[in-house]
């Protein structure tokens, strides 16, 4: 009940809270005086005098937002002389280093302003590029495919590269790279390198291999009439991951000590069960939020993190901004296994999206390149087939057995050629020229050790046919032919011989000869002959 008419009430002042955002909002239509809700007695019972002005009295006031200043205040701050002010950068939130760090939060990059981009190549050149916010790493890979005057394909990729961390991942198609490098922690030794990465849509062309049943057992399990190829092919034009399983060593944290846990990638996150292969929940942890994070394989494991193998790799939250605190170092049992893994994540992170890059990148090809120098060799597996030319006019060969069978005869027809020509007399000498056109070519390295060579091959790609060429380091005359097949590197010496005067190239003592490297390789690419598997993705380095 309230007080008895006539009496005057007594109420203490109280400091008024922070308005709300609707408060704020509603402050320009209503009074600036704060009016309280009737009491029960009415407005005109309030005390008995008349003729006083009606003041609300001990009544707080509707404090405005810093952007609207009192009408006092106004003359006053006009009266004050002017003092320029000596630092305006660090006033002014918007170009301030500091204020506008992403450390402190910073939204993404604004729309419409320009940003500077140093790429650096495999050679440690750099180039710096003018790229606005909305810029994504195909885009910037085909800026500088176009200035390099290199080959158009989608094997081009931009690389994060942090070299204090020894961690690297191959940014996707759609991912700005403003936003990215923006992400960086200030004064951190991080870059981008433009390079070949041929494994970055291998997913999408041979899937089986790169998921192997053991790692997706119980998918099959769960969809018994469905094959393995079948089944993997349904998960990525779903732009779905595989649950995928399967033993990893993890790096506890704080300490230098490895242990083995079973892991499982499911559609909820990433699990690893504290008994055993146990799938219970009451054993299953998570670990990991892969929608918050990024992937990077690590280069250098053994040498920074001890890691028990060289095949490691990490998970890196995005609050994670600098130094080794916060990230989860995994490491796998071999090259395959990590693969699977990598392929997994990317496919849980990015869904139909990964997809929808591969198939741009398929349509670009098919389209007419850009206007410059045509290449004089292509080695784009569109534009090698098997043909017939035994009949009026040539036929493309489609069934694989014929395939094969008309590779072995030319291959036989090959050895009797060279054979042949080389048995005949000739006065005329090889020329210097020819001896060593090879160093003209993209995929020939020169005198680069075989630890380097593996290194380049593994930062490009371990996808069946991938090769260079370079000169022996035991064989000073001798060079060898460095292929990747099945996820590992192999090394093939091809030595020089001279009969009756005439230079030629072997690499099976002699039963197929070569008047030159280039004859050598592009056999190969068309032919397996010795090898695995025949020359598809030639390494290449190319100057900014």
């Amino acid at each position: 009940q309230g007080p008895p008419k006539g009496t005057r009430t007594n109420t203490r002042c109280q400091t008024p809270s922070l308005p709300t955002d609707n408060a704020m909002e509603g402050g320009a239509q209503q009074s600036s005086l704060w009016e309280p809700p009737e009491q029960d007695g009415g407005p005109g019972e309030r005390d008995g005098s008349e003729g006083l002005p009606e003041v609300k009295r001990s009544q707080p006031l509707f404090i405005h937002g810093s952007s609207r200043q009192l009408p006092q205040e106004e003359p006053r701050a006009s009266s004050l002389p002017s003092i320029p002010n000596p630092f305006p950068e660090l006033c002014s939130p918007s170009n301030s280093p500091i204020l506008s760090s992403p450390a402190l939060g910073q939204g993404p990059p604004r729309e419409g302003t320009s940003h500077v981009v140093k790429v650096f190549g495999e050679d440690g050149a750099c180039r710096s590029l003018e790229a606005s916010a909305g810029t994504t790493a195909r885009q910037l890979c085909e800026t500088l495919v176009r200035r390099t005057r290199a080959l158009h394909d989608h094997s081009w990729a931009l690389v994060e590269l942090h070299q204090h961390l020894a961690l690297e991942r191959c940014l996707e198609d759609h991912e700005s790279v403003v936003e990215v490098q923006s992400s960086w922690a200030p004064g951190a030794d991080s870059r981008f390198v433009f390079r070949k990465n041929f494994a970055k849509y291998e997913l999408f062309k041979s899937n089986t291999s790169l998921f192997p049943e053991v790692m997706v057992s119980s998918c099959l399990e769960a969809n018994k009439s469905m094959a393995h190829s079948e089944l993997i092919q349904n998960f990525l034009n779903s732009g779905s991951c595989p649950e995928v399983q399967g033993f990893l060593q993890l790096r506890e944290a704080g300490r230098k000590v490895w242990k083995r846990f079973h892991f499982s990638l499911r559609r909820s996150g990433l699990y690893y069960s504290t008994k055993g292969t146990s799938k219970d929940p009451r054993h299953l942890q998570y670990f990991a939020d892969l929608t918050e994070s990024n992937i990077y394989y690590v280069t250098q494991g053994k040498k920074l993190y001890g890691t028990p193998t060289e095949f490691g790799f990490c998970i890196k939250p995005h609050k994670v901004r600098s130094g080794v605190k916060g990230l989860k170092l995994l490491c796998s049992e071999d090259e395959q296994s990590r693969s699977c893994w990598m392929a997994a994540f990317r496919l849980f992170k990015y869904g139909m999206q990964l997809y929808r890059n591969y198939q741009q990148a398929q349509a670009r090809l098919s389209q007419p390149p850009w206007i410059g120098p045509t290449p004089l060799r292509s080695v784009s597996d569109n534009a090698l087939v098997a043909m017939d030319f035994s009949g009026c006019t040539g036929r493309v060969i489609e069934n694989p057995n014929e395939v094969l069978t008309a590779a072995l005869e030319e291959a036989q027809a090959w050895r009797k050629k060279t054979t042949h020509r080389y048995s005949l007399p000739t006065a005329c000498h090889s020329s210097p020229l020819s001896a060593a056109i090879h160093r003209t070519q993209p995929w020939f390295h020169g005198r680069i050790s075989r630890e380097d060579t593996q290194q380049l091959i593994g930062r490009q790609g371990l996808v069946d046919g991938v090769f260079l060429v370079r000169e022996s380091q035991r064989n000073p005359k001798g060079f060898v032919l460095s292929l990747c097949h099945l996820q590992r590197i192999k090394h093939y010496l091809i030595l020089p011989s001279e009969e009756e005067g005439r230079l030629y190239f072997t690499m099976d003592d002699g039963q197929t000869r070569f008047a030159d490297l280039i004859q050598l390789v592009e056999f190969h690419q068309i032919n397996r002959g010795i090898l695995p598997c025949k020359l598809r993705h030639y390494c290449t380095c190319v100057a900014l």
